[in-house]
């Protein structure tokens, strides 16, 4: 259909959803079209790059396979949507269409044994909840603890995980129902290795309308706050931290310039590089010991349900998110992994002008966010020959074409999205990124 009748559309979702449940208001469809891609310089200078033409609000799995099987009938491409809280673009509808925005499908249905299921809209704080009145937690806990299952599963990278098990592709999936142009309206429930064909790639071979994940046995967490004089004296103690045994679900450190930029927060004392961890309590002493035994002080250790989350937010790439609003314009980032970032420090800061490193024990080998001052995306693609070239892997963030399992997913939507109704633009066959040693 060369001209999608969107009049016809919206009649049709409003039927299905009633008027609150569909929008052609221009406030609303600029607002369905953005995501945090102004954190990348690089997307920034392309912005504004599609603008919905109808967004749709299901409130139930069952809806969002609804909505997207009307869409299709009327020829109408299709972009999901979680919270929004993705930085790279991938959810921005670059050639319009309807965008799904599945933050309304909210039911947790319950849990099972060692699962937990939900609608795609459901925010992972809340499942988390759900599972910690069963005596129960997330087997993996992300730095976007306000973001969706859906949109978690569904988005870009697999962010924060945990040191014990990684990130959110590395077995936390135990099943999908996905809805694509292929099925009808109808959910197709997939499981295990077929599940992780619709994990990272944007809903370009298949919308998630529901997730089940795994749950592990909880445990007595609490947040352990530390700082050294420098940097060098938190990568001195990180690894070893790391290594504890249960694994901490989280050992983040920042330079004492980043830390400058976090939050007030009486943890984080001025001129000093803060180091924190969501530790077991049963190793709180044992991980003291180690702090202070290497030049560090502990500034706090807090306990409650909160814990994970206050010092989650303050993972990933949310500390040099921080950095980008104390001085905007100035600095990009890139994310690495690799023990070149404990090892060869300096080295890795100097690959960018103004490079600072934010750094987290990773499931393996520490993983991070290296911030530089922005120049020019060549600058950018250069100096990750020169950090490959340091032994420092790197995943490039500035773009938003599906690069985990590409092949595999281009395949997978051949068959059930013949079309390339959904999210078109983010699925390109031949991208090839400037990097290699992907973190994942």
């Amino acid at each position: 259909m060369n001209h999608p009748d969107y009049a016809a559309l919206e009649a049709d979702l409003n039927d299905l959803l009633g008027p609150r449940g569909v929008s052609s208001d221009m406030r609303q469809r600029e607002k369905a079209s953005v995501d945090g891609a102004r954190m990348s310089p690089i997307i920034a200078e392309l912005l504004p790059l599609g603008v919905a033409d109808l967004v749709a609000f299901p409130t139930t799995a069952d809806e969002i396979a609804a909505v997207v099987a009307l869409a299709v009938r009327h020829g109408v491409p299709v972009t999901p949507r979680g919270k929004g809280t993705g930085n790279y673009g991938q959810a921005i509808p670059m050639s319009g269409g309807l965008v799904v925005d599945t933050s309304r499908a909210r039911t947790i249905v319950g849990i099972d044994g060692d699962t937990i299921t939900a609608d795609a809209g459901a925010p992972m704080n809340a499942l988390e909840q759900a599972a910690r009145a069963e005596g129960k937690q997330l087997w993996i806990y992300p730095s976007t603890v306000h973001s969706s299952i859906g949109g978690f599963l569904g988005g870009g990278s697999g962010g924060t995980g945990t040191i014990a098990h990684g990130s959110n592709d590395m077995g936390f999936v135990a099943a999908l129902d996905v809805v694509t142009p292929t099925s009808g309206g109808v959910l197709r429930h997939v499981e295990g290795d077929e599940a992780l064909g619709y994990v990272h790639n944007y809903g370009t071979a298949g919308i998630i309308a529901r997730a089940t994940v795994r749950l592990e046995p909880l445990q007595d967490w609490r947040g352990l706050y530390a700082s050294f004089p420098d940097f060098a004296g938190s990568l001195s103690v990180l690894r070893t931290l790391g290594r504890l045994q249960p694994a901490p679900r989280l050992v983040s450190a920042d330079t004492p310039h980043i830390t400058a930029q976090l939050p007030p927060d009486d943890a984080f004392p001025a001129g000093r590089s803060s180091l924190r961890m969501i530790v077991d309590a049963s190793l709180v002493a044992e991980a003291t010991a180690i702090i202070e035994a290497a030049g560090g002080r502990i500034e706090d250790v807090r306990e409650g349900p909160g814990v994970s989350s206050a010092i989650s937010v303050l993972s990933y790439n949310h500390p040099i998110e921080w950095l980008q609003k104390s001085e905007p314009g100035v600095y990009f980032h890139v994310e690495v992994s690799g023990d070149a970032l404990v090892d060869r420090i300096d080295e890795v800061h100097a690959v960018y002008p103004g490079g600072m490193l934010h750094i987290e024990a990773g499931h393996t080998v520490p993983i991070g966010m290296l911030a530089g001052i922005y120049e020019s995306p060549d600058a950018v693609y250069d100096g990750i020959h020169r950090l490959n070239d340091l032994g420092v892997g790197v995943h490039n963030p500035h773009q938003w074409n599906v690069d985990f399992r590409l092949a595999q997913t281009v395949e997978l939507a051949a068959v059930t999205d013949p079309a390339g109704l959904l999210n078109p633009g983010k699925l390109n066959p031949a991208y090839a990124g400037p990097t290699k040693g992907a973190i994942r």
